[in-house]
């Protein structure tokens, strides 16, 4: 493994930012904090412009032992970052070239190309959009169902109950960091339940359970499936996106 440098994490309480946090900590990996609110429009400052261009959580910046710094940015990128330079226990990865490592990157862009544009845009039509659009909820809600099942499936067969090989993986942390919010898009967890029995024996461990609440508490693990919740979350959150969509306008 290499040298411990100094890891600098830009995060909010976001699937995407919570994956990076999940997979720190289940590393034992040491790293710095700085919370990024992104109701504020932080990520859209120049400063963090220069680590990120495109203006997202998370973004991860490693200052190695001769002072260079690598900026590191997209959750997926994170993850296999991460797991190439510092996880040469294989604690979250399998070696280079195996069978296992290369399907551990098939479930990593599966959820970064399918999970997480899919649960995001559920998220929009069916919490954020200030016009209903039966159409666009029904079309996200339901291919986040159906990707659902693939894991589902996938998982059904597995015998050590993970999603690659015999024990955890990024492809594991990435997946998790957005079925844990399967209620707030209408998903019954009941229907997979490969898929849930999966995400109770995910959520146990005690390194996902530190990383959930980096940078600060996640109220979707404290609150659980609380309809009240959901729904002043969902009115707080919406201006902020509308909001930014005026402001996307302009650029």
């Amino acid at each position: 493994m290499a040298v411990q440098s100094r890891i600098k994490l830009y995060t909010d309480s976001t699937p995407n930012g919570i994956k990076i946090s999940m997979a720190l900590e289940e590393l034992s990996l040491l790293y710095e904090v700085e919370h990024i609110d992104i109701t504020t429009n932080r990520q859209k400052e120049p400063w963090f412009l220069e680590i990120n261009p495109n203006g997202r959580i998370p973004a991860l910046l490693d200052t190695l032992e001769n002072g260079e710094q690598i900026r590191v940015f997209e959750g997926g990128s994170i993850l296999q970052y991460l797991t190439e330079r510092y996880d040469s226990e294989h604690k979250l990865s399998f070696p280079r070239g195996t069978k296992e490592y290369w399907e551990c990157n098939n479930w990593l862009f599966f959820q970064h190309g399918g999970i997480g544009p899919m649960h995001g845009q559920a998220a929009h039509f069916y919490r954020y959009a200030p016009t209903k659009i039966q159409y666009g909820i029904d079309r996200y809600i339901n291919e986040t169902r159906r990707l659902y099942r693939v894991l589902d499936t996938e998982l059904a067969k597995s015998k050590s109950g993970f999603l690659v090989g015999d024990h955890i993986s990024i492809a594991d942390v990435a997946a998790l960091s957005w079925v844990i919010y399967a209620a707030f898009v209408d998903v019954d967890m009941n229907e997979f339940p490969s898929l849930q029995k999966w995400e109770e024996k995910m959520s146990a461990r005690p390194g996902i359970s530190r990383g959930f609440h980096v940078p600060k508490p996640l109220m979707f693990k404290i609150k659980g499936d609380d309809p009240e919740f959901f729904e002043q979350y969902a009115k707080e959150r919406s201006k902020w996106i509308l909001s930014g969509m005026e402001q996307d306008k302009k650029h």
